[in-house]
């Protein structure tokens, strides 16, 4: 079933109407049709409920740019369907908004397992570099790549047809909303947060996985309480996909002891089944010594006027340029120069760049063009990598050059296309 509105997601449920919900998640760049092969295990027991992102899979393309925007998108969709409490099962960008729902609606949760996930995905320089790549040469590339990220080398040789379904699938994603959970996995960062999550987890992850590992797994075990983990030989990122009976058997095993029992819901007049206890083999939590408890942070009392733009201004000044240049730029100021990083945060970044009155995209053109007049191609070049993760095209910022050497002059345009177009070749040619 489809769901035409903003603010819902496209969605189906398997499985017998009485029984308790599970919610399996999909990743980056995939449909609900990559947990094909666990529904009929899963099934005999729960009431299965899978969704597709925005723009995948042919779902209405509204993007979200945030993780919080799609866990949000999927509680109005559960709340029209009167389903309260579920279990949920989530990889990557999927395990993202599993762990989002634990820690902002822990009472809707029963139970979580997190596969292929992270506190933090990569850094997000290189989530907001894809979607420069994307936005300028479209999902092909990405696509082409997939299977060598998702899958195993001996798997995608010796599976020609999933891996084209895989390459397929990215290709039929609309690029807008792949670019917008690009964004939303750049922003994503739960890293000081992960001793909130209270519901029984279980981490899965595939022992080859090159994009969210074992180290990451071991990452969020050691973040949230009793959190157990389970290694998958022989898999990559996409283990649903790769080693199915391995992850149907560790889901049933893990939902089939860990579901925690609600009190009478009254709301819905429902109590969810007590399943009888069994043993699963899955590894142990590591033992860990106790974590200190981090004293909370003196409150300053309050400002008189208007509020310091520097935190603002760090903040945007990161979106904009990345977060490599910014520490570069600060790991060089020294006593001399670290009075004027301040400045340029606090008062071109925090007071200029994060007004209202101009979208990013239109202040880039503004900055490309005022560089242009004043000579500026240091400058020019990282503003021009800016320009591109502000949202303009290279077709767009040849415009913004061809109008400034009409009133910034042909020899200042002449060497501003000369930088411009080194750092668009370098940005948008994907890393193969």
């Amino acid at each position: 079933m489809s769901e035409s509105t903003t603010n819902t997601l496209q969605y189906r449920f398997d499985g017998p109407e009485d029984a308790p919900v599970l919610i399996l998640g999909p990743s980056l760049g995939t449909t609900w049709h990559m947990w094909d092969r666990q529904v009929p295990e899963l099934a005999k027991q729960w009431r299965i409920f899978r969704f597709d992102l925005p723009g995948h899979g042919g779902a209405p393309a509204h993007p979200a740019g945030s993780v919080t925007e799609l866990a949000e998108r999927l509680l109005v969709t559960l709340d029209g369907l009167g389903v309260h409490r579920f279990g949920y099962a989530g990889c990557a960008l999927g395990g993202a908004i599993g762990a989002e729902l634990a820690l902002r609606h822990p009472e809707r949760l029963a139970s979580l397992t997190l596969i292929a996930a992270s506190p933090r995905f990569g850094t997000a320089d290189e989530f907001r570099q894809r979607g420069v790549i994307v936005r300028t040469n479209g999902l092909d590339p990405i696509a082409r790549m997939s299977p060598e990220r998702w899958f195993t080398s001996g798997f995608a040789a010796a599976q020609p047809a999933i891996t084209e379904w895989a390459v397929q699938m990215v290709r039929t994603t609309d690029p807008g909303c792949y670019i917008a959970a690009c964004e939303a996995l750049a922003s994503f960062d739960i890293r000081a947060e992960l001793g909130r999550i209270g519901v029984p987890t279980l981490v899965l992850v595939g022992s080859d996985d090159q994009v969210t590992g074992p180290a990451e797994a071991r990452t969020l075990v050691a973040g949230i309480p009793d959190a157990r983990l389970a290694v998958v030989p022989g898999a990559s990122h996409l283990v649903p996909v790769e080693q199915p009976a391995a992850v149907t058997d560790l889901l049933v095993r893990h939902f089939s002891t860990a579901w925690q029992q609600p009190a009478y819901d009254s709301s819905t007049g429902q109590m969810a089944v007590v399943v009888p206890q069994a043993n699963p083999a899955l590894a142990a939590p590591p033992q860990m010594s106790p974590v200190a408890e981090i004293a909370p942070a003196v409150q300053p009392e309050p400002m008189l006027g208007r509020p310091d733009p520097y935190d603002a201004g760090i903040k945007v000044r990161r979106e904009v340029l990345g977060d490599a240049h910014v520490d570069r730029a600060l790991a060089q100021a020294d006593e001399f120069s670290g009075d004027f990083q301040e400045f340029v945060t606090r008062y071109a970044w925090g007071e200029i760049w994060d007004r209202p009155g101009l979208d990013r995209r239109s202040r880039s053109c503004v900055t490309l063009t005022a560089l242009v007049a004043g000579g500026h191609l240091d400058e020019l070049a990282f503003h021009t990598r800016a320009a591109l993760r502000n949202g303009l095209t290279p077709v767009e910022i040849k415009e913004v050059l061809l109008h400034a050497a009409v009133y910034c002059g042909v020899p200042a345009a002449n060497s501003a296309f000369k930088v411009a177009q080194q750092v668009i070749r370098e940005e948008t040619t994907p890393q193969e």
